[in-house]
């Protein structure tokens, strides 16, 4: 911990501490109030604010990515639905959306891993958040081509392995997160925590994170950086069908079900195919039951065809507190002025 020049606050770890906070980190040893966006996580991906938006399927195309970049947070091209021509496509477009940086999301059990591989090398994409298999298949090639590499986890086990692997940080990933999850069920409080001590390399919390109120509480568990997936899938930007974003602004509280466990764990909204799942699932359905229940595309119908009784619709818990379809822009400005004034809020605690 060091004064700060300019103001005579106190900086730890790249945030800065006024001096009543100072006091409160003095007394409780352990816990930091961090009152400025500035740390790891920003200097890793040279971005203005810590908040990264999750690389979702059938939502994450260059529109969204680039109008989060652009907002000054760091946005993530979803390749798990793409092509790889199509990922070229989107990665070209992003580079004239936007001169800030901007990743892809890679989903490592993809069919098509290399040629995806292959695409982000030749377009020089510069940061990759990996997720769904071993980080040390694709780690040191892709640092070999001056890439920053997270991976995505959701337990202790798969964090050390991947620090071992050599990521450059971590996503802490809670089971209140929409989409595919970890089969723990470790909630995203508890995680971040568990998952902070267990690694060095920065730590981003992800799973029911939607606000300024939940990224300072992220914070204060000891992550530097945030990522949302939720609420950026029902941004304008997101490529997402449009009765699927009001579908998610409807949803209330229990709305959504983790479900399809003897495959790979999955959170949906419920909605006719849900229900189809969970009696399955009541009666003991195996596997190979499970799979052709499924059958292919279900995502896509649901998410970007708009299908909202047959398809997949996948989101998380926090959809309860969404209200409107909101520019990206928007959403960050909300989450920044929400994150002060709860800062603020604590200061005068």
């Amino acid at each position: 911990m060091k004064p700060n020049p300019i103001n005579g606050d106190w900086v730890l770890d790249g945030f800065l501490l006024n001096n009543h906070n100072a006091k409160i980190v003095n007394s409780m040893h352990t816990f930091a109030i961090y009152t400025a966006m500035e740390n790891r996580i920003c200097k890793l991906f040279d971005i203005q604010y810590p908040i990264i938006q999750g690389g979702m399927i059938w939502c994450s195309g260059w529109r969204l990515a680039s109008a989060v970049s652009n907002a000054g947070g760091l946005g993530l091209i979803g390749s798990g639905s793409m092509y790889p021509d199509v990922l070229r496509e989107h990665i070209q477009k992003c580079k004239k959306a936007t001169d800030k940086p901007f990743g892809v999301n890679l989903p490592l059990f993809y069919p098509d891993l290399e040629d995806h591989l292959q695409v982000i090398e030749q377009e020089g994409v510069k940061i990759v958040f990996t997720s769904a298999g071993n980080p040390a298949l694709t780690t040191g090639r892709l640092k070999a081509a001056g890439v920053k590499v997270v991976q995505v986890i959701s337990n202790t086990k798969f964090a050390k392995k991947a620090q071992e692997a050599g990521v450059d940080a971590i996503v802490a990933e809670g089971f209140e997160a929409g989409g595919h999850n970890g089969r723990e069920e470790t909630t995203t409080l508890c995680l971040i925590e568990l998952i902070q001590k267990a690694v060095q390399v920065p730590v981003i919390a992800a799973g029911g994170i939607a606000t300024g109120k939940s990224m300072f509480a992220a914070f204060a568990l000891g992550a530097e950086g945030v990522q949302i997936g939720s609420r950026f899938a029902i941004s304008e930007e997101s490529s997402a069908h449009i009765d699927f974003k009001k579908a998610v602004v409807a949803a209330q509280e229990g709305d959504t079900r983790l479900s399809l466990k003897k495959l790979m764990p999955v959170r949906l909204l419920n909605n006719a195919f849900a229900a189809k799942v969970l009696e399955a699932e009541a009666r003991g359905a195996e596997k190979t039951e499970l799979e052709e229940l499924l059958g292919r595309a279900r995502a896509k119908k649901g998410i970007f065809e708009g299908d909202l009784q047959e398809g997949e619709l996948e989101i998380g818990q926090v959809s309860a507190l969404f209200s409107a379809i909101q520019p990206a822009a928007t959403i960050i400005n909300e989450i920044v002025t929400d994150y002060r004034r709860a800062v603020d809020e604590f200061k005068s605690f």
